[in-house]
């Protein structure tokens, strides 16, 4: 991919920072991505569905042909969620650091497209086992859900110097549970013999391919295994099989891995840590070109007008090459240098995120969750009075605690340091920063160009420590905040924070996203000279729970509520009136020597929502008076942009002024009378 000369200059910038400090800090990503036509509750609400794996599938593929030709992936148990099934599935992909491929065996590619039949399984399984040197051990699986299908169980571990099989103490059959997953995941281990191991590799034919099921093994042996089952398949002129099992831990420092995970309403990506921003900007390209032949994007279109990010957030991770040489469990100080910038501006929470802000959404800023101003502040003062020394368990104890949205969730919150140093859960203790309120974007050189944003401050704050006092901001968070141009003028603040540090970022390539993210919806008279309405930011309050048919509860969101900007310069507001469904807007000082004002309104009406008694206040219309000549424009439920309505059309009758909640606020409230 080409890089601009402008990023690659910054990005060269934030290297030479950390190289004369003498670390080095890893970029993680989670982009998401979904179907170009995302159907079905799995594109939109739960993590597993009917469609999703085969699309994961297809990622993965369209990758190992474009970009990592000697990759091998494997389908893996994901995350489990009570209330769920089922475990998640990961589609594990690894590969060699060099390059290389990942067994010798595999240095030529093995057929594709060859159907297999139960006498090539079989003598596959025989060539196994004399090659793993076990005399017999393999037992007859049987699927309740096809009974006559090809299923072989080898109960399977590793004693240090060989491979060794056990007697389950079972017979020669095995039934196989009835639920969904290789067959590997569906052994009834809980049924068997206190005294037996219960590590076993499958083998199975399903829907015209080989899968092969490896027990859990540490590294040396999963890769002994590796080998011994590729030629085994030679052997027995097999095609490429379908791998599934427990990818083990890189302990010796061979190869990469990268996963395409199932997560509500998309896929999630687990990209490799970056050492440069450059490899993070290669790998977005990559998954961008990939997405292509796989039929997914990062986006969803909604109507012709109307496009939105995928919901699935991409989520930024800071952390180091390894838990030994981890930067950040050493500078603490440099930690809360970061988070108190962060806090004084809320276009790092805003401006980047998806739709859904706020206390409730799934990246709350600290601010908005139940802890105390003062006690963010005293953690702060404390962790950057420690001495020098690895800090990493009195970090993660004083932050992860306050870092949480109002019910205590340590993952919910803008800055997340629930992968950091957790000893409570597996997976918590990975030195990982997890920057929440960052979208996916509709174009990799966007979400590269937010990544290089996170890097540029982290670099530009290690050498400039930022130790202002954190900022009670008040009603105006959610207020003046929640307004794009309010938002932009604070962002406009931080690229001339970085300009003097010498990262220099465009601000071109911000505005691109900064009009996606915040689509005009009218433009009445002449640019700068005229008035602009755009789409602006709403908190979706979150409801009391509801009872669910079966007996469970759930806590709905009320998304009825949407919010305007209406945005002019102060000559034109001096000779002009506007007004919505009749009533009058008082237009506000804005940044940048213009006047506006924000207007929430009611757009829709579900069930549940707050104020069930107020109706949707649709179609809005508006009537803007400029020099005594009035024009009138139309939002119809249906529309995301406003329609000019034709001469004659009679304007709503003149109403009071629309209020603000306070004297302070520049938002005005159509609801209130």
């Amino acid at each position: 991919m080409n890089i601009p000369k402008t990023l690659g200059a910054v990005a060269d910038n934030v290297d030479a920072v950390f190289a004369e400090h003498g670390l080095r800090l890893t970029l993680g990503g989670e982009p998401t991505y979904v179907p170009i036509d995302p159907a079905g509750s799995e594109w939109h609400v739960t993590a597993l569905g009917p469609t999703k794996l085969t699309y994961g599938y297809a990622l993965t593929e369209a990758l190992i042909s474009q970009s990592i030709p000697n990759a091998i992936s494997f389908y893996s148990p994901g995350k489990f969620y009570p209330g769920e099934v089922n475990p998640r599935w990961a589609i594990n992909l690894i590969w060699s650091v060099d390059g290389a491929p990942l067994v010798p065996s595999l240095s030529k590619p093995l057929e594709h497209g060859v159907a297999p039949t139960a006498e090539a399984a079989t003598l596959f399984c025989k060539s196994l086992l004399r090659r793993l040197r076990l005399g017999a051990g393999w037992m007859n699986g049987k699927d309740p859900f096809d009974e006559g299908r090809f299923v072989r169980v080898l109960p399977l571990d590793y004693d240090g110097t060989h491979f060794f099989t056990q007697d389950w103490q079972i017979g020669d059959d095995i039934e196989l549970l009835r639920t969904e997953g290789p067959a590997g995941l569906r052994l009834p281990l809980a049924s068997l013999p206190p005294s037996v191991n219960r590590r076993a590799l499958a083998v199975e034919i399903r829907d015209g391919q080989i899968h092969l099921f490896l027990p859990p093994l540490i590294q040396a042996p999963f890769l002994e295994l590796l080998e011994h089952a590729i030629a085994a398949l030679r052997e027995a002129h097999l095609s490429a099989p379908v791998f599934a099992g427990y990818v083990p831990n890189d302990e010796a420092n061979l190869w990469s891995k990268m996963a395409v995970a199932a997560d509500p309403g998309v896929l999630e990506i687990n990209l490799p840590p970056c050492l440069t921003w450059r490899d993070y900007a290669v790998w977005l390209d990559r998954l961008e070109r990939a997405c292509v032949p796989a039929g997914l994007r990062s986006f969803k279109q909604l109507t012709p007008e109307d496009q939105i990010g995928t919901g699935g957030g991409n989520h930024l991770l800071f952390g180091g090459p390894t838990l030994d040489t981890n930067p950040l469990f050493t500078r603490p100080a440099w930690v809360t240098s970061m988070l108190r910038y962060w806090q004084h501006h809320p276009s790092l929470a805003y401006l980047f995120t998806g739709q859904y802000v706020g206390s409730s959404s799934q990246a709350p800023r600290p601010d908005e969750g139940a802890v105390a101003p003062y006690d963010l502040e005293m953690a702060y003062l404390f962790l950057e009075q420690l001495p020098p020394g690895d800090h990493r368990y009195l970090i993660s104890e004083t932050l992860r605690h306050l870092h949480t949205d109002t019910s205590g969730n340590t993952h919910r919150s803008e800055a997340s340091f629930d992968k950091f140093w957790n000893v409570n859960f597996d997976g918590g203790s990975r030195g990982l920063i997890e920057f929440r309120a960052v979208e996916t974007l509709p174009h990799a050189r966007w979400m590269s160009a937010v990544a290089l944003l996170w890097h540029s401050l982290a670099a530009w704050l290690l050498a400039n420590p930022f130790r202002e006092p954190l900022r009670d901001h008040g009603d105006k968070l959610h207020d003046f905040y929640f307004l794009p141009n309010c938002l932009w003028a604070d962002f406009e603040k931080i690229l001339r924070d970085l300009k003097k540090g010498g990262f220099k970022l465009p601000a071109s390539l911000y505005r691109e996203i900064f009009d996606w993210r915040f689509p005009v919806m009218l433009e009445h008279g002449e640019g700068d000279a005229g008035l602009s309405v755009r789409r602006a930011l709403e908190g979706w309050p979150l409801l009391c729970e509801t009872p669910l048919e079966g007996g469970s509860t759930s806590r709905f969101v009320d998304t009825s509520m949407e919010r305007l900007e209406f945005s002019t310069s102060r000559e034109f507001a001096n000779h002009t009136e506007i007004r919505a469904n009749g009533r009058l807007l008082p237009l506000q000082s804005f940044p940048g020597n213009r006047a506006g004002i924000g207007l929430r309104y009611r757009r829709t009406a579900l069930y549940p929502s707050l104020h069930p008694g107020i109706p949707a206040q649709m179609p809005l219309t508006l009537s803007i008076n400029h020099d005594g000549k009035e024009t009138l424009y139309r939002l119809d439920q249906d529309r995301r942009q406003f329609e000019r309505c034709p001469e004659g059309t009679p304007a709503p009758a003149p109403g009071s002024v629309c209020k603000k909640l306070n004297a302070g606020l520049v938002t005005c409230d159509l609801r209130l009378q």
